[in-house]
C-alpha cells in the first residue's frame, strides 16, 4: 500500500519522509497529536504503543514506549514547535542510543483536498542517522505511516 517517500542520502545527518494521504489536514494533524490515536498507529504492527506522556504545546514534553515479544522501547522527547494543522517541530531520542538526539519537523500541506506529510529528521551526526537507518528505521516508518494512512482515510 505504501506511498511513503524516505530519502537517506549518504554522508547526510537527515531522514525525509514525504507521503500524501487521502485526508483533510485538520484530521491527520488531530490523529498525529491525539494521545488516545497514537497507540492506534505509532510504530510497526508487530509492537503495542503506550503514551505515558503526551503534552502537545510548545516546551511539552512526550515518551512512548513500544512493547514487542516480551521486549520494552522507549522514546521520548520535547515540542519545540506547535502550529496547529502546519507543523510540530519536536526532538526525539531512543532510550537504547541515550545522547543522540533528533530534531523532527513535521509539515502538512493542503493538496486538493489531501493532505501532503513532510517529516525531516535531523540527527546529531551522519554516524547517528545511519545507526538509526540500520537499526531498520526505514521499514519501521513506512510501516507506521501505512497504519497511520488506514486510520486518517476511514
Amino acid at each position: 500500500m505504501s506511498g511513503t517517500e524516505v530519502i537517506i542520502e549518504p554522508g547526510k545527518q537527515d531522514v525525509v519522509i514525504t507521503r500524501v494521504f487521502e485526508a483533510p489536514r485538520d484530521v491527520v494533524f488531530r490523529t498525529v497529536t491525539d494521545p488516545d490515536l497514537i497507540p492506534k498507529w505509532w510504530g510497526p504492527r508487530s509492537t503495542t504503543t503506550e503514551v505515558e506522556k503526551m503534552d502537545v504545546r510548545t516546551g511539552g514534553q512526550w515518551r512512548f514506549v513500544h512493547r514487542s515479544e516480551g521486549q520494552e522501547f522507549g522514546f521520548h522527547g520535547v515540542y519545540h514547535e506547535v502550529v496547529p494543522n502546519e507543523r510540530v517541530v519536536q526532538t526525539t531520542e531512543f532510550e537504547l542510543a541515550p545522547g543522540h538526539v533528533a530534531l523532527e519537523t513535521m509539515t502538512l500541506e493542503d493538496v486538493d483536498g489531501k493532505t501532503r506529510y513532510t517529516a525531516r529528521a535531523l540527527y546529531d551526526t551522519a554516524e547517528s542517522r545511519d545507526a538509526a537507518v540500520q537499526a531498520g528505521m526505514e521499514g519501521g516508518l513506512r510501516e507506521t505511516l501505512d497504519r497511520l494512512a488506514d486510520l486518517v482515510e476511514r
